[in-house]
């Protein structure tokens, strides 16, 4: 009778042991200092597998063994930890006032940030600014830019996902059609992801802020302009054109006005201000900021354009809650802030109107929403990425 050969571990499928490799490296970078059990534990992975992974990643380097672990008895155990500067993601945020940038590492810290006024309203010249902001960034940061895994840029408009195409921007000419993209990866010698900024807000508050742990919620921004971003399932829904969250749009074709952004909220405070000559100290041009400051003090005639602010936002809000039924709406932008004044009675209203009230809460991360989103989105792609285009270290 022949020897039986040894038993050896089957070779994994290369997609397989790419998903392995990503899986337990999300794993590390979520619970570091880890063990091995634990990281099976949590990724649901066997040990074997997991040891085939971790050596993988540890002769990437992209994981190492840590110095300490965790507080408690260590039993002999041995701990991993991502090497957090194995790859960068870089954020960006291009607003119609302010250009935002942040670089961050494997571990989701932020290593430089830093804002600027925009320097002119056509995309030409955005773009040598960003390529400024990123050099800036990466001087701040000491780590050599070849570790810059791809930059997430937040843009005021609609982008379409299978062209990479911007329309509906309204606060940067030039920004619109399917070039940006292009020029700027040449610009920046980095592959570049374009997303609508209010869905990059989503992503901010799902990672760090008010929504976390929540996988059906609402993000409504309300400023100068309004949008949303929608997450599903724990994702962001984009929808088919990329458009998923226009919710000015709803109610295109009614007589009455339901914009709760500022400049239709001037104009109400306008019309509700003549009828009460002397009764109140709000006066032209009716700042949002001045209209919620003299509420706050008592003014009667704010305090009613405080509530038909509220009652605008919750009449955009029902019909996503009603449709997708989300346990969740987030509220910013300069307006969606006021949560002091706004959160009551639009969660008044919202039990009202609807069996299945969401809960409202004020987003957590204000003007750093969009930019913590795009921080976000170039963390999942550098995760993604070191693993895939990842060379074994050479060992001596």
């Amino acid at each position: 009778m022949s020897p039986r050969p040894h038993s050896t571990v089957p070779a994994l499928p290369p997609l397989l042991k790419h998903l392995n490799e990503r899986t337990v490296l999300e794993a590390i970078r979520a619970g570091a200092p880890i063990s091995r059990a634990e990281i099976s534990r949590r990724a649901g992975i066997s040990k074997p597998t997991v040891s085939l992974a971790l050596q993988s990643l540890v002769d990437a380097g992209l994981v190492r063994e840590a110095l300490e672990g965790p507080t408690g008895p260590r039993y002999g155990a041995v701990f991993f930890e991502p090497i957090p500067e194995a790859a960068l993601a870089l954020g960006l945020d291009l607003g119609g006032r302010f250009l935002r940038g942040a670089i961050c590492d494997l571990r989701g810290d932020v290593r430089a940030r830093l804002d600027v006024e925009v320097d002119g309203t056509h995309a030409q010249r955005v773009l040598t600014q960003i390529v400024e902001l990123r050099d800036a960034l990466v001087d701040a940061t000491a780590i050599p830019d070849a570790r810059l895994n791809g930059a997430v840029v937040g843009v005021p408009g609609v982008v379409d996902p299978e062209r990479r195409a911007i329309s509906l921007a309204t606060s940067v000419a030039g920004l619109e059609g399917a070039t940006f993209a292009t020029e700027l990866e040449e610009c920046l010698g980095l592959g570049v992801w374009l997303e609508n900024d209010v869905n990059l807000a989503a992503l901010g508050e799902q990672w760090q802020g008010v929504a976390r742990g929540v996988d059906d919620f609402l993000f409504l921004s309300i400023g100068t302009g309004m949008g949303a971003g929608l997450v599903l399932r724990g994702e962001l829904h984009r929808g088919h054109n990329g458009a998923a969250g226009e919710v000015d749009f709803s109610f295109v074709g009614l007589d009455h006005d339901v914009d709760p952004c500022a400049g239709a909220v001037a104009a109400f405070a306008t019309r509700l201000a003549a009828g009460r000559p002397g009764g109140t100290v709000l006066a032209e041009p009716y700042d949002a900021r001045d209209i919620f400051a003299a509420a706050r003090a008592g003014d009667t005639v704010a305090a009613e354009v405080v509530q038909e602010v509220a009652r605008r936002i919750a009449l955009h809000a029902v019909p996503v809650a009603a449709v997708t039924d989300v346990s969740l709406v987030v509220l910013g932008g300069g307006l969606g802030s006021n949560g002091d004044l706004l959160l009551a009675p639009v969660r008044s209203l919202l039990d009202r109107w609807i069996p299945y009230p969401p809960n409202v809460a004020v987003s957590s991360l204000g003007e750093a929403a969009v930019l913590t989103g795009a921080l976000a989105l170039g963390l999942r792609h550098a995760l993604d990425d070191v693993v895939e285009r990842r060379e074994p270290a050479v060992r001596a």
